[in-house]
């Protein structure tokens, strides 16, 4: 079938084309004018709708004869331009997220290269401070003259500092850079009253040498944490826990128990500090009780604020059955 349209299509053209030739010649002879055009120029649109005359029939035949072609022509190539129009639309997001995952790179890249330049300092030793340590820390009371306060909190730091960053350059002063906007910040928040922790971090990695370091301050609420007597965590032992792996492994667990606690109350002390040989005790009182049910609790020895160490005992208690 297909074969029969073209070679159909290819006489239909031969047929018209002389005579399309044809009629422009004609017309020029004629003298025929449209449009107050002249004579050789009205030829020459007769010839071009001719020519245009021969497309249409030729498209007509197609559409009437071929059903494949009507498909074609009035189904696929709207259905894919409408695929090519929402793919389009499909890669302006798509587009927008590989420049993000560029830049997201990029940072990376930058941080990983940072990142070895630290290990190389830290292999050679002369890296003394490290981003985000804790260099200071201080108490401010709203009650007293805050900004005096702070020049003094101030001075004692960038003392303690320049011995570990240039010990040797004994007339090197106001080693530490701080924004002015941090400090106006604790004045203003200080100023309101109540008891106040300035903890003064680095923002860098310092190096052994270097004549400054930038410093972020942090301002915490001086509370307590934990007060003499509390019972910070407990856990209790069944008869089948009574051996010395399963003990060891309580004890660990509950002193994480106590750290986490401490933690989500606000203190930023590093470690606990216990008080008492603790497993000796229990290992005691295991072996004068045998085949109860016991608990254990994490008792604080001393006040303690957001700063302050947290000093616990742990205590061993019967249950009743």
């Amino acid at each position: 079938m297909a074969w029969i349209l073209i070679v159909f299509l290819i006489l239909l053209g031969g047929l018209i084309a002389p005579f399309g030739d044809l009629l422009g010649t004609k017309i020029g002879k004629a003298r025929f004018s449209i449009l107050k055009l002249r004579p050789k120029k009205t030829a020459t649109i007769i010839t071009v709708l001719t020519g245009g005359f021969i497309s249409s029939i030729s498209i007509g035949l197609l559409i009437l004869v071929s059903e494949e072609f009507r498909q074609r022509l009035f189904v696929d190539i709207p259905f894919l331009q409408r695929t090519l129009d929402e793919s389009k639309r499909a890669l302006v997001p798509l587009q927008e997220e590989r420049k993000k995952l560029e830049s997201k790179i990029i940072q990376k890249e930058k941080e990983l290269n940072q990142l070895k330049n630290n290990v190389n300092e830290f292999r050679r030793g002369n890296i003394v401070i490290k981003r985000g340590q804790t260099l200071f820390i201080a108490e401010i009371n709203s009650s007293s003259n805050i900004k005096l306060d702070l020049t003094k909190i101030y001075n004692e730091a960038d003392k303690f500092v320049q011995k570990i960053v240039n010990p040797i350059n004994k007339e090197s002063k106001n080693i530490l850079l701080w924004r002015p906007s941090d400090i106006t910040k604790i004045e203003s928040v200080a100023s309101k009253g109540g008891n106040w922790i300035l903890l003064i971090k680095s923002a860098t990695n310092v190096l052994k040498g270097d004549n400054y370091v930038f410093v972020s301050p942090d301002l915490l609420v001086n509370k307590y944490i934990v007060r003499k007597g509390d019972v910070i965590t407990s856990s209790i032992f069944e008869k089948n826990d009574l051996n010395l792996k399963s003990i060891n492994s309580k004890i660990q667990s509950i002193l994480r128990e106590t750290r986490d606690e401490i933690k989500l109350k606000g203190s930023k002390a590093k470690e606990i500090n216990t008080n008492g040989n603790f497993v000796k005790k229990i290992r005691d009182f295991l072996k004068e009780n045998r085949n109860i049910k016991f608990k254990l609790e994490v008792v604080s020895l001393r006040d303690s604020k957001t700063v302050d160490p947290v000093v616990v005992e742990i205590n061993i208690l019967k249950l009743t059955p």
